[in-house]
């Protein structure tokens, strides 16, 4: 990183934190190396198979990304280990003894990274510890390292074409053969000594050969392609003989649903890592043997450790994932129907319509049983004496619903409770105590009413301790809270129930009495629910609510779960999560002691455990489907999985082993970051200061992490997957810091708004506050606040698929907080965002955070093309007198000043009297329009300045920059009428990048930032005059998507810089401010446009400058 051809005014920023794609993974004794953009990591293996730790980061390439990393075989705690990519070289040392035990990266050879000339393909250690490489070109070189470098030996082979891989054999130059991938599907083998005609050419792909893999001991070679395919082939020895009856092609493997990016041999086998995120293990019929899961994204890296088994992956989710071989048996399932089974009950106890639940009480000798019939009756039993049984009629009609929930405060080897739905809505809550050798007691404690609906009984319920509420959830999907404190008292009151059961001396002498009914539940009073959240989970209903810490959990058929938390007596939905794709029926979840999350659901015909913690499915079990009765147990020795299938019962019975799979980097996103935000800093005491980030992704997730100096890694703290399409924009508003009233001293609350494809708005209220005990020692809390869609209209219509749909896809391209709205000018804390839509308009939402409505207020199309960005900033007059100005940029390069006081003021009057509903109003025209650039805005930036005068900067696709200095006046007459603007100074950088402007801060007045995708990143000096550069710094983010800033003032008073960039990668720089230079007025610098424009008044008319 250095400076630029006007680096002499200092500036330089540097790298202090980066996550990138893995691309490159090597195993070096115990020590796993990881190349991600610039950098090598190390991991330290323990003995025994434990955990792995992250023991060491180093930079080791300018400016490439590590694409191969080979370790020199050998005994010995040191090892050498060359690392390539690109045109670059170097080679470092991994050495034991680093800090707390792990492993220590040093560089050898001088130090610093070669450039070689030549792309480098592949390396191989040789005698003497020198490196044979496989060049562009199809070169095969020796290179001597050490010193100042020099090639000892070099060939060009023939005939080799576009090279894409390249694997090396063989140890002495008369012995080492290259074989190659070529970009049109064949694998070409020379020898070094004879490269003038290649000795074999291996065909059979339809596609380019991306990764090839050369196991020495047996002759086979394994290759990856773009076709999806992975090929064995039997090459006998690459380095010797003649090579006759070589070349056969053993195994074809199909099974990848992308392209294969790597491969490796594990004995006969190939092992693959594909683009579709999957590691496939492939037996010797071409079949695949195991399929490992995890990665949100692409798969780029593969590395196998013979010693042990073990395998490490890694992608372009910057992710890390260490797999284990398993030990244990797999699996399977047997069937319980053949043998005789001991009958409980008489079959006509419960008629036709009839259900049974259990619950097994500790021990696991015992269950109390309930078992309902179709006209009403309930029986209840201990299973090992089902003759002495307790019989009621509790309702006049069917049984419904029917449910043991345990319930604090009873002795659990004794008693239960048990729930039970009736018609007309009725539920009752009985307390069945255990009677060893009688009939179950039983105590009617509560009676209830569900609200009217077509499908009204509940399917699951738990018992709030700590509030004294009962939680249930009914088929028509609705979440209900009734009181149960005041029920016991009035249960001892009544008179109770009357149970006739049978003569307990024995099964065989016990004959059938009268059914007794509950006589006195009139007694109890119907109580109705004090909160209710109709419908939450759709039509499908609620499968199970779990409460867990501070917070409510609820599982559904729509294939989400939600959190919820109580407050004052109400139900309160903070957010809800998808955990995985296909899951579209989840029954249950499960907190582990580990602090997993286990979501159990079904997918097509299969049950699936799938868990939170390493993303993957840890078991799917084909069993036919959700809609049949089912139970999943596990324990520390076994695990068990047992369900009913045409009459019989089905096992499925595998022993409990360790999770096969550590995670040693944690994933971000899967796909390319396409937006990132700054929340604030979080100071935890004995930790360096935290930057908290958000960031937004195609793979329509976003994502809240830490990202340290430190460690110079991000931490995941939270992830919001309510977007159903990419994340393009976020915002930010009302950060509430350490003192603020509503939050605590250690933490911020931030109002964030994301939005992206198909016209999504989301809105959140997040609450970061530290948390010494987690791993990131900062824990993040996320509370939905609203949503909303441009086509909510379209999916409510019936029949729509019959329908054209005239509104094309609507995309948001950024997203601004127009500040200084909640104040005492409006009649409500209503805050207002601005968006550009890729439709051509500019939309103004209203946002009303206490009654959770988000709702469009104004819109405008006058750019008539895609609008790229928009920015909104006040303007406060001495008097206090406020004007909101907004800034929106387009597709054509022009930008246009709104004045939106006058909208803003008719939509928060409006909403209060509508009561949050208002048809969108109009913007009108803008004030002032400016043609900046050729082509596309791509990157805007306003920074207000003293008396009255804002500095408008922008980036384009054309790579220029330009910088506009605005005044605002106010004069007299009405708001948008008096409001003017006066354009003082305008000057332009046409060709300040390479490439597309996608990043433009303001710092200070005399002092931009601009980054590109050319992958430098500029600071320029303003002047009058123009634009004079005064550093590039490159950086490791390809594609950059966006950038953020912020400023921080050291204990000396220094000011530093701080910088974020996004793209297929995250990456913070930071730097001194420069010192400010003297202001000279000249001749601007050769290349540069500028104009300066002396009290030029622009008032309402659009007028083109």
């Amino acid at each position: 990183m250095g400076g630029g051809p006007g680096g002499g005014g200092g500036g330089n920023m540097e790298s202090v934190a980066l996550v990138a794609p893995v691309t490159a993974l090597e195993f070096a004794g115990d020590v796993l190396l990881a190349g991600t953009g610039p950098e090598v990591v190390a991991f330290r293996l323990s003995g025994g198979g434990g955990p792995a730790a992250a023991a060491g980061r180093r930079s080791v390439l300018r400016e490439a990304s590590v694409l191969g990393l080979r370790a020199e075989r050998g005994p010995g705690a040191a090892r050498r280990v060359a690392a390539f990519g690109g045109r670059w070289l170097a080679v470092l040392a991994v050495r034991a003894g680093g800090p707390d035990g792990g492993a220590q990266l040093a560089a050898c050879g001088g130090g610093a990274a070669r450039e070689l000339g030549a792309r480098v393909w592949e390396a191989r250690w040789t005698a003497g510890g020198r490196l044979a490489l496989a060049l562009g070109a199809g070169a095969v070189a020796l290179y001597e390292w050490r010193g100042g470098g020099r090639w000892l030996q070099r060939a060009s082979c023939g005939g080799a074409g576009a090279l894409r891989c390249a694997v090396l054999a063989g140890t002495g130059w008369a012995r080492l053969a290259l074989a190659a991938g070529t970009a049109a599907g064949t694998v070409v083998v020379w020898r070094a000594a004879a490269a003038a005609a290649p000795r074999q050419r291996l065909r059979g792909h339809r596609g380019a050969v991306l990764a090839l893999c050369y196991s020495a001991p047996r002759g086979l070679l394994a290759s990856a392609s773009e076709d999806r395919s992975v090929r064995l082939w039997a090459v006998g020895e690459l380095g010797g003989g003649d090579g006759n009856g070589a070349g056969a092609c053993l195994l074809v493997c199909y099974g990848h649903g992308a392209r294969v990016a790597a491969v490796a041999l594990r004995g006969p086998h190939p092992v693959s890592a594909g683009e579709d995120g999957a590691c496939l293990e492939w037996d010797g019929g071409g079949g695949v043997r195991r399929a490992r899961r995890g990665h949100r994204g692409a798969l780029r890296a593969l590395a196998l450790l013979p010693a042990g088994g073990r395998l490490a992956t890694g992608g372009d989710d910057g992710g890390v994932r260490l797999w284990r071989p398993r030990r244990g048996r797999a699996g399977g399932l047997r069937g319980g129907g053949g043998g005789a089974g001991r009958r409980c009950c008489p079959p006509a106890a419960a008629g036709p319509r009839g259900m049974l639940a259990a619950a097994p009480l500790p021990g696991g000798d015992e269950a109390l049983c309930a078992l309902a019939g179709g006209d009403g009756r309930l029986l209840l039993f201990a299973l090992s004496r089902p003759g002495a049984a307790a019989r009621l009629r509790p309702f006049e009609g069917a049984v419904r619903g029917l449910g043991w929930v345990p319930r604090p405060g009873l002795p659990p080897a004794a008693a239960a409770a048990l729930l039970a739905s009736g018609p007309d809505g009725e539920l009752l809550w009985l307390d069945v105590a255990h009677r060893p050798g009688r009939a179950p007691g039983v105590r009617l404690m509560g009676r209830y009413l569900l609200p009217a609906c077509r499908q009204r009984w509940h399917t699951c319920a738990a018992f709030l301790p700590r509030a004294g509420l009962l939680l249930c959830g009914d088929r028509r999907g609705s979440l209900l809270l009734f009181p149960c404190s005041g029920c016991s008292g009035r249960a001892a009151e009544s008179a109770g129930i009357t149970c006739s059961g049978t003569n307990p001396g024995g099964e065989g002498s016990s004959s059938e009495s009268e059914t007794s009914r509950l006589v006195h539940k009139g007694a109890l009073p119907l109580e109705a629910p004090v909160s209710m959240l109709f419908g939450l989970h759709g039509k499908t209903g609620v499968t199970s609510v779990t409460c867990h810490g501070d917070y409510i959990y609820s599982t559904g058929r729509d294939g989400v779960y939600r959190q919820l938390r109580l407050r004052d007596q109400q139900l309160e939905v903070l957010r809800k999560h998808r955990p995985c794709k296909g899951l579209q029926w989840i029954e249950e979840l499960r907190f582990t002691p580990d602090g997993d999350l286990l979501v159990m659901g079904f997918h097509a015909d299969n049950f699936v455990v799938w868990s939170s913690r390493t993303g993957e499915n840890l078991h799917c079990i084909p069993c036919g489907g959700g809609h049949r009765s089912w139970s999943y147990c596990s324990s520390p020795l076994a695990e068990a999985f047992a369900f009913i299938k045409c009459g019989d019962v089905m096992l499925y019975h595998r022993e409990a082993e360790p999770c096969d799979q550590q995670v040693l980097l944690a994933s971000l996103h899967g796909r390319e970051i396409t937006c990132v935000r700054r929340l604030g800093a979080v100071e935890v005491p004995g930790h360096a200061t935290f930057n908290i980030f958000v960031t937004g992704s195609e793979d329509t997730m976003a994502c809240i992490l830490v990202l340290s100096e430190c460690s110079r890694a991000a931490v995941p703290l939270a992830r919001l997957s309510d977007h159903v399409s990419s994340v393009r924009a976020l915002a930010l508003a009302s950060s509430v810091g350490p003192g603020d009233k509503g939050f605590g001293d250690e933490g911020l609350s931030v109002l964030l708004f994301s939005a992206g494809g198909r016209a999504q708005i989301e809105c959140y209220r997040l609450l970061c506050a530290r948390d010494p005990a987690s791993e990131s020692a900062v824990a993040c809390q996320v509370i939905h606040v609203g949503s909303h869609r441009l086509d909510e209209h379209w999916e409510r219509k019936k029949n729509r698929h019959k329908l054209i749909k005239m509104d094309p896809e609507t995309r948001y391209m950024s997203l601004s907080v127009i500040p200084g709205t909640s104040t005492k000018q409006l009649p409500m804390p209503w805050k207002f965002l601005a968006a550009a839509c890729s439709d051509g308009s500019v939309r103004v939402f209203g946002l009303l955070e206490a009654a959770r409505k988000l709702v469009l207020v104004a819109e405008s199309f006058h750019h008539q093309r895609c609008v790229l960005k928009v920015e909104a900033f006040l303007y406060t007059r001495a008097g206090g007198e406020r004007r909101h100005l907004l800034c929106s940029a387009a597709t054509d390069g022009s930008i246009a000043f709104w004045d939106i006081t006058s909208p803003i003021a008719e939509a928060a009057a409006t909403l209060q009297q509508a009561e949050g509903e208002m048809q969108p109003l109009a913007l009108g025209t803008p004030l002032l329009t400016v043609m900046a650039h050729s082509c596309g805005v791509n990157s805007l930036h306003i920074r207000e300045m003293p008396e009255g005068r804002y500095l408008v900067a922008s980036g384009s696709d054309d790579g220029s920059v330009h910088v506009c200095l605005l005044e605002v006046a106010l004069g007299g007459g009405e708001a948008a009428g008096g409001t003017c603007l006066h354009v003082l100074e305008r000057v332009a950088r046409p060709c300040a990048h390479a490439a597309h402007v996608t990043g433009i801060r303001v710092l200070r007045p005399d002092l931009l930032l601009s980054a590109s995708v050319d992958q430098r990143l500029t600071l320029w000096h303003r002047h009058p005059g123009g634009l004079d550069e005064l550093s590039t710094t490159f950086f490791h983010v390809p594609d950059l998507a966006e950038l953020d800033c912020w400023e921080v003032r050291e204990a000396g008073g220094q000011l530093r810089y701080y910088c974020v960039l996004c793209g297929q990668g995250l990456e913070m720089l930071c730097g001194m401010a420069p010192p400010r230079a003297p202001s000279t007025r000249g001749s601007p610098v050769t290349g540069q446009v500028s104009s300066t424009h002396p009290a030029v008044v622009l008032c309402p008319s659009p007028q083109p400058l």
